[in-house]
């Protein structure tokens, strides 16, 4: 596949990208394992069910553990929890979350909120001690799970769906009945760092890989989709025409859908009874799922969804790597969009573009958080990030764009955010920052132009090669930000260790700049000059009066390599290398001055330079 990505000032074909994986061993990793069997009574009348919950937990770490944790999501929408006093305080709070000057957590009525509560609790048959702080929940153990050994928790569980505020909730704004996330006591991850615990506030989550094995049993008119795999459709005439006749296990007026789960490390479901179900079966790949409303407004655009959507999973199994699911679904629910093993959750009452654009995000967090299951509260931009990079390249291609530069909003997003001054590190945690905006801005679009950049720094094959590596070594694991930037210099051989520190742990800018450009005699002698304090290698441009041009290229010094020439059909010098300490950098052209037309810095406009002002010297007319 050859993707064609046009430049401001230059057309080239920067991304062609052709497949490369070689094998890379972790022998120092480690992660944890859970089996989830759950079976759940819900009671659609009044949104409150019941459950009992038997969860096998192997301790994978070399030390034991004395206590778990559990997230019981749902108490975060309870007037005074976190949650909302946080939208009580932060400047920007969430629109869909806050109306007319109000947190609409704090004004949920008794029956409106939502809770999750354990009702037992048993370690291998004996009882815990537990208690609830918030949304989570801590259990001191009847007895220590030493390094490599299991533990068999059993819990009753109680909860009651909340009205739709953020993600989960019952009765969405486009009137879908269910839409179920973060709605099970969800044990918590234990990895190197320790337990990550943090409470329900409003970002994303962590997630411990397993099995889930989950029976629902609902009013029988509701349809339902969920992550996993349906065990019997038959009966529950789930995608058959004659449902009624095949209707088996009902127990009054319900019916139990039971779903297995592999290898994941979250399970959501929705449930509405005025669900359409469509299914595309897509070539040597997975069967893709449909659940939408029933309204006549919908159907046009939700039956074109589907080709895109096979679309989007060819792009992306092509350029990172293949799904290694049998099943996708893109459900209507939710508040917007939101990724889901094996599935996600979309607003659908949309133009078809965005629709496209909203299915193609969160079918790329496939990839990038559901396979590739970085900490999202600790490292966002490597999740949503990653993601907007790659869905801006899918959308691109598939909806035709034929933009000069797919990732043009990412660069001015982030140049918006520097230019008022409210920028955070990357490395702050999700809850942190102090403007939703700036947490937006920092983990879509800066963490976009990571990669982007980043192939402005190595070239864009080798970057694209680094992504496929990268899914290779790392599926199924939990990577951190140094697996990515160790993949990419084994790839490139470069030393990029100076990249993640600037862009992603400090707020430093890139910003250089052409001093001056004189003659010196029948010779012309260029001045640049780094104006931020973040180091970048340079692409210089000198076009001349005959239109015909060249490139210059200055490696950054602690690189100790160089890209190959992005621009292949255009003459390219190798200069010496620049140590960033040196504010200034000068070199010779064997040209007279008055032969130069323009002398032009990073012409793909790939690096995130603020002020491309000073990046043009033009002759004066």
């Amino acid at each position: 596949m050859k993707i064609l990505l046009k430049y401001t000032l230059i057309s080239f074909c920067f991304l062609n990208f052709l497949p490369g994986i070689y094998g890379q061993s972790n022998h120092s990793y480690w992660q944890q394992h859970v089996d989830y069997q759950m079976e759940v009574d819900f009671d659609v009348e009044n949104f409150q069910y019941t459950g009992t919950q038997k969860l096998t937990y192997t301790n994978n770490s070399p030390e034991e553990i004395s206590k778990v944790y559990y997230h019981m999501y749902f108490n975060a929408f309870q007037p005074g929890s976190e949650m909302d006093i946080r939208l009580q305080n932060i400047p920007d709070p969430d629109p869909r979350m806050f109306v007319d000057g109000q947190s609409r957590i704090a004004n949920l009525k008794p029956e409106e909120i939502g809770y999750l509560n354990a009702t037992s609790l048993e370690q291998d048959g004996v009882k815990l001690e537990y208690s609830l702080e918030g949304t989570v929940l801590v259990v001191k153990l009847a007895k220590a799970i030493p390094a490599g050994g299991k533990a068999t928790f059993d819990m009753n569980f109680e909860g009651q769906v909340p009205i739709q505020i953020r993600r989960s909730g019952r009765d969405n704004a486009e009137g879908i009945a269910l839409s179920m996330v973060q709605w099970y006591p969800k044990l918590a991850e234990y990895d190197f760092e320790g337990w990550h615990v943090d409470p329900y506030i409003g970002r994303e989550f962590h997630g411990v890989w397993g099995d889930f094995d989950v029976k629902l049993t609902l009013d029988k008119t509701y349809v339902v989709g969920a992550s996993g795999y349906l065990q019997n459709p038959q009966e529950v005439g789930h995608g058959y025409e004659e449902a009624g006749s095949k209707l088996k296990k009902v127990r009054g007026n319900k019916l139990t859908w039971h779903f297995k789960a592999p290898q994941v490390h979250d399970f959501m479901w929705a449930a509405d009874p005025e669900y359409i179900h469509d299914t595309l079966e897509i070539s040597d790949g997975p069967t893709l799922h449909f659940l939408y409303k029933n309204k006549p407004e919908l159907l046009e655009n939700w039956k074109n969804l589907q080709s895109k959507t096979a679309d989007a999973m060819s792009f992306f199994n092509q350029n990172i790597g293949l799904y290694p699911y049998k099943q996708y679904s893109v459900i209507q629910g939710g508040d917007g969009g939101m990724e889901y093993a094996m599935g996600t959750l979309i607003t659908g009452e949309r133009t078809f573009g965005s629709l496209v654009g909203v299915m193609v995000h969160e079918l790329a967090h496939s990839w990038f958080q559901h396979v590739l299951a970085t900490n999202e509260l600790k490292h966002s931009w490597m999740d949503e990030g990653f993601t907007t990079f790659i869905s801006s390249l899918c959308m691109n291609e598939i909806m035709e764009q034929n933009k000069e530069n797919p990732f043009e909003n990412s660069y001015a997003s982030y140049y918006g955010l520097v230019s008022v001054g409210k920028e955070q590190p990357q490395s702050t945690h999700a809850d942190r920052y102090a403007f939703n905006s700036a947490y937006s801005t920092a983990a879509y679009s800066k963490g976009s132009i990571f990669l982007s950049q980043l192939g402005y720094v190595v070239g864009q094959e080798k970057l694209m090669e680094s992504l496929r590596q990268y899914y290779a070594d790392f599926q199924f694991k939990h990577p951190t930000p140094n697996d990515i930037i160790r993949t990419v210099e084994k790839v490139s051989d470069m030393e990029l260790d100076w990249y993640l520190i600037d862009w992603t742990q400090t707020t430093n800018t890139i910003d250089y700049g052409i001093k001056s450009v004189v003659a010196e005699g029948d010779k012309t002698r260029i001045t640049l000059e780094r104006i931020g304090l973040m180091p970048m290698p340079l692409d210089i441009l000198v076009v001349y009066n005959d239109d015909s041009r060249e490139t210059f290229y200055t490696p950054l010094r602690m690189m100790h390599g160089e890209k190959e020439n992005p621009y292949n059909s255009l003459q390219r010098t190798v200069l010496d290398d620049w140590p960033w300490a040196y504010p200034s950098f000068e070199y010779v052209i064997d040209k007279p001055l008055g032969s130069i037309k323009a002398v032009v810095i990073d012409p793909s406009q790939l690096m995130a330079d603020i002020n491309f002002a000073n990046n043009i010297w033009q002759k004066a007319q």
